[in-house]
């Protein structure tokens, strides 16, 4: 397999950073999410990953997808190539570990769409996201209509659906779309610090949690509780938890050091 041109995963002390570097405003192609995919696989299945940022760079998340690329499709080409891009997105919201996305300058169309894709988002003060299909006739493909609406609810995802407008940082923060504001040169190193805190957590039972809020939420409230208390009993057969149940009443909450086993 190739390296990879346009995606790079970054590993430092337990954080791995998926950087997309695209010039000039990381258009979203085939390669590209392609690349996308395999850092978020190879992020996946490394132990020495624990947390993962996602980053675009300092002037740019993602402003969307290749439109160019895109144009010269028709429906049974864009069903093809919509389904891979899904597929690709789905990687990076898999990740079980916690995933942040530090977002500067555009995340749009499918920027914003693959911001979805993490647990928590960070803003620059001067970002914008938004939905944007909608003004080029189509609408969001790849979770712009179902991970934005799981996250802000129907009434604001059709909000910004609807009218393909552009949502600045304190605006995205009020309507859920954004975690936290910050300055635009404090973003990516927000991210992180966020990223390391996770990093220093047992793995097995961020994972647990993670895969109990994002499958649970999607059925009825007896299906989620029991796989809660399935996935709870589980973690009763772990190193981690036994150092952690240890470590509580030797020292108090808080001091465990866990490894992932």
């Amino acid at each position: 397999m190739p390296a990879p041109e346009f995606v790079t995963l970054q590993v430092e002390a337990g954080v791995g950073t998926i950087l997309l570097d695209r010039p000039k405003m990381n258009a979203i192609n085939e390669q590209l999410h392609r690349e996308v995919r395999a850092a978020a696989q190879e992020a996946a299945g490394r132990d020495d990953v624990r947390a993962v940022v996602l980053y675009g760079g300092e002037r740019v998340f993602a402003a969307g997808a290749d439109i160019k690329a895109m144009s010269g499709l028709d429906r049974a080409g864009m069903e093809t190539w919509g389904h891979e891009l899904t597929t690709s997105f789905t990687a990076v919201a898999e990740i079980p570990k916690p995933v942040i996305a530090a977002i500067t300058g555009y995340a749009l169309g499918g920027g914003y769409e693959l911001a979805l894709c993490a647990d928590f988002r960070v803003m620059g003060t001067a970002a914008k996201v938004g939905q944007p299909e909608i003004l080029l006739g189509v609408i969001p493909g790849a979770g712009g209509t179902q991970r934005l609406t799981r996250l802000v609810g129907p009434a604001k995802a059709k909000d910004l659906v609807f009218t393909g407008r552009h949502v600045g940082a304190e605006e995205a923060l009020e309507m859920g779309l954004a975690d936290a504001v910050v300055p635009d040169d404090e973003v990516y190193a927000t991210a992180v610090a966020m990223a390391r805190k996770f990093a220093a957590g047992p793995p097995l039972a961020l994972a647990a949690a993670k895969h109990a809020i994002d499958t649970g939420g999607d059925g009825d409230l007896a299906a989620g509780l029991a796989l809660e208390s399935r996935l709870f009993a589980e973690l009763f057969g772990t190193e981690d938890q036994k150092t952690g149940m240890r470590s509580f009443l030797e020292s108090g909450p808080g001091k465990a050091t866990f490894s992932g086993r």
